[in-house]
């Protein structure tokens, strides 16, 4: 793996002035176990790097050109020789734009001040196109991030594209005891630090406690805030070396910054060496140390009150020093190797492995398809539901929404088919659910460009989308609304053999068959003794009116009306066909239990393991069902389970003999309802797809799938 650092312009990798971000790079780089993989690139005239790896990029200033944009380019011309994997850009996001357009690398932004000020981070859009350009972005805080997604769609807020990785420092062993008499302030001597504050105070403190000492690190040539005292050691900038050796002598350390500061150095460093840290409540300053003083109200009557208290109550200030020391956690090796880790997923390739795969197999699964909720219950015996409480049944958490229910409620002038509401709906109910397997039952309304997004922001999310119709030759409208968003699903599933329908082959494409469920599929007709006909069949027209549609005109009539021709003495109970309207609900499953035999006849042509889903409700209730032949489910079920007919001359003479054998046909009925309750059952076919989709369980066996 090559690994380039570009660190921002003028940014000194040295040892005579380093800044935050310096210090950062240099200590987790040398903690990395890429380190020999990474080059760190920066421009200064200082001298003393501080790596080796460093290379300082030569610049030819010109007028009327921004030295930024210079920087860059002569950046990007070593990119060329080098084509890095992973090309790392600290604070500045600027540069993300060019960078990325000009190289393959995989981009990752580090934040090290509020995104909401800095060039090229301010507008919602440049940092949704900062999104979109990088692979990864990295706060200093929670606190950065949260200005980072401010006003931005809920699905970033929780996104794992963003990661906060804070700062970080040696651990060394410390004694509190050998703790001196000394109040340390280290930064720059401004206003914006609350130098003004911490110089009013400590003047009052050494008078009053003229045993206790104060020594400040740092300048500010800009602003003049000058406070003397005979006990107070102004030493101006010095290396990091001896400002945390100074904290390592230090009893009580004071960060009281006015601004919000997105990190803070000083106080992470104090606390690493053990000192009694006070610090003001801005920015992500409280982020920087589990045990603190915070200051409420930032004076400097507030600061003076809590550095005296400090120096009255020693048994407070060596437990808030103990405890600093004991609970501090940011180490270089800790911090780096969370780098590291993203490292690794994005050089391997590696998409990131679900929480809990190995130890806990329950899922937070959202499952989008039509539950049917505006219809009132006549739709509710439908395959979405089925498959929901096989998820449910399995233990997963399970979140439904309802897409066509959606849409139905929501049209309006300005979305004329309710879509921009489902999709804004979907990314909301993500950002706050934050699954693992996002399922899309017919979800044709989604956008693709919604799930590129929520893919974007949540690489962990697997979807997955199960399809019923039919894709063959006369139904290739059916077969786009499959393919539509294929390129951004991990897994597919339908239930016709995708073996026949000539998908592109780099898919994850699965035949399922129809599930059952035990609570729906819940007659056993088979028991009854009396029966008002022999054969049922109910074509389902005008599902979503209720009713048939006029001049609607379904192929099978012809073969039904020909089969009733040819057969007088058995008795048809037949719904959608000849005027007689569809029949829903538990209106269809009394029906059911009024006939002894049901009949499976598909749209179109038969064709390799396709099945309306009427074929549960047939099986599944316990009718003798009739299937034909050219379906090839006589794969899956024997002829002393289900009956299998090649021809209507066949069908017609299998139809007589079974109404006058009662015997035969319960036998055969039995079976076939008790096979299809066991192994196509809801429960079964949710597990192939929550187990398919996330890559796991691999060695399971399906009975369909063997």
């Amino acid at each position: 793996m090559k690994i380039s650092v570009l660190l921002p312009y003028k940014e000194n990798f040295t040892s005579e002035y380093p800044g935050a971000v310096s210090i950062y790079v240099k200590d987790t780089t040398l903690c990395s176990k890429y380190k020999k993989d990474i080059k760190i690139f920066g421009s200064t005239n200082y001298k003393k790097k501080l790596l080796k790896n460093y290379i300082n990029l030569p610049l030819q200033k010109r007028l009327f050109q921004s030295s930024s944009k210079i920087y860059v380019k002569s950046f990007l011309k070593n990119e060329i020789k080098r084509k890095s994997d992973i090309i790392e850009i600290h604070n500045r996001p600027s540069y993300v734009k060019e960078i990325s357009n000009k190289t393959k690398a995989k981009i990752v932004l580090y934040f090290h001040n509020d995104p909401l000020e800095m060039s090229g981070s301010k507008s919602i859009n440049e940092r949704i196109e900062i999104i979109k350009k990088t692979k990864k972005i990295v706060f200093n805080s929670e606190w950065s991030k949260k200005r980072f997604v401010k006003n931005l769609n809920n699905i970033y807020h929780k996104s794992e594209q963003l990661e906060v990785i804070y700062q970080s420092t040696n651990k060394t062993k410390v004694n509190i005891n050998k703790k001196k008499n000394i109040i340390s302030f280290v930064g720059k001597l401004n206003r914006a630090k609350g130098y003004d504050i911490f110089g009013k105070a400590i003047i009052k403190i050494l008078n009053k406690y003229p045993e206790w000492k104060s020594n400040v690190f740092g300048d500010e040539p800009r602003e003049k805030l000058i406070f003397k005292h005979k006990n107070l050691n102004i030493q101006g900038f010095k290396p990091h070396n001896v400002v945390l050796k100074n904290f390592k002598e230090t009893s009580i350390t004071v960060v009281c910054s006015r601004w919000e500061e997105p990190f803070g150095r000083t106080s992470l460093e104090a606390s690493s060496r053990g000192c009694a840290v006070i610090i003001s409540n801005r920015g992500g300053l409280p982020e920087t140390i589990s045990n603190a003083i915070i200051l409420r109200k930032l004076n400097s009557e507030n600061l003076y009150k809590s550095i005296e208290k400090l120096i009255l109550n020693k048994k407070f200030r060596n437990n808030l020093q103990k405890n600093s020391l004991k609970n501090f956690y940011l180490t270089n090796e800790y911090v780096t190797n969370k780098i590291d880790k993203y490292r690794s997923n994005i050089f391997e390739h590696k998409k990131y492995t679900l929480k809990g795969t190995i130890n806990n197999k329950k899922f937070k699964i959202l499952h989008v398809t039509n539950l049917n909720e505006r219809h009132n219950g006549r739709l509710f015996y439908n395959t979405g539901r089925r498959i929901n409480n096989g998820l449910v049944r399995l233990n997963h958490s399970v979140l439904t929404m309802s897409d066509r229910d959606i849409v139905s409620y929501y049209r309006s002038i300005s979305d004329l088919d309710g879509s921009k509401k489902l999709n804004k709906k979907i990314v909301e109910v993500i950002s706050n659910y934050v699954p693992d397997l996002l399922i899309l039952g017919h979800a044709d309304l989604i956008k693709k460009q919604t799930l590129v997004e929520i893919k974007k922001a949540y690489p962990k999310i697997k979807i997955a989308q199960w399809f019923l119709d039919r894709m063959d030759s006369d139904w290739k409208s059916n077969k786009k609304r499959f393919l539509d968003k294929i390129s951004i699903i991990d897994c597919s599933f339908c239930t016709t053999s995708p073996d026949i329908l000539n998908f592109p082959k780099k898919h994850k494409i699965f035949y399922i068959p129809n599930p059952a469920d035990e609570s729906f599929e819940n007659l056993k007709v088979y028991e009854n003794k009396s029966f008002n006909y022999d054969v049922f069949f109910a074509m389902s027209h005008g599902v979503h009116r209720g009713i048939l549609k006029k001049g609607k005109f379904d192929k099978r009539e012809n073969f039904l009306n020909k089969l009733v021709l040819s057969i007088p003495n058995i008795k048809f109970d037949l719904y959608g066909i000849n005027g007689v309207q569809p029949i829903w609900a538990d209106s269809l499953k009394d029906a059911l239990s009024k006939s002894k035999m049901g009949l499976n006849l598909s749209q179109g042509k038969s064709i390799k393991y396709y099945s309306s889903d009427r074929i549960t409700q047939l099986i599944g209730n316990g009718l003798l069902t009739f299937i034909d032949k050219k379906t090839k489910l006589d794969k899956f079920f024997k002829k002393d389970e289900v009956i299998f007919y090649n021809s209507l001359k066949d069908l017609s003479k299998k139809i007589i003999k079974y109404s006058n054998n009662d015997r035969l046909r319960v036998k055969i009925a039995k079976k076939g309802r008790d096979k299809y309750l066991k192994f196509f059952n809801s429960k079964i076919i949710a597990d192939f797809i929550v187990n398919k989709t996330l890559n796991i369980n691999k060695n399971k066996k399906y009975y369909w799938n063997r």
